[in-house]
């Protein structure tokens, strides 16, 4: 927190926000929740295949070496890409 209030760099996670313009708040303002599951390999799955996802997007911020390539995660990421892209336009609200 401090090196996001003083704009420091030394932290990955600080220069992040700064860099993504990033608002700091209470968690339950700031952040959704994508799954909701118990421990376990689905939880653990869901929780790699995020991270993977997030990688690829260069959205990660940690130690990128420790994403393996995935042919599933990869399949299931471009196939969500073509989708986005062949998707009729929602109306408005």
């Amino acid at each position: 927190m401090r090196e996001f209030k003083y704009n420091n760099n030394r932290s990955k996670f600080a220069q992040h926000l700064i860099d993504n313009k990033y608002a700091i708040g209470n968690m339950e303002d700031i952040m959704e929740v994508i799954h909701v599951k118990k421990k376990g390999k689905m939880l653990d799955t869901l929780e790699g295949f995020h991270i993977y996802k997030e990688t690829k997007a260069s959205n990660q911020i940690n130690d990128k070496l420790t994403v393996r390539e995935n042919t599933v995660f990869e399949t299931i990421v471009q196939e969500d890409s073509y989708r986005r892209s062949t998707a009729p336009p929602q109306p408005n609200s």
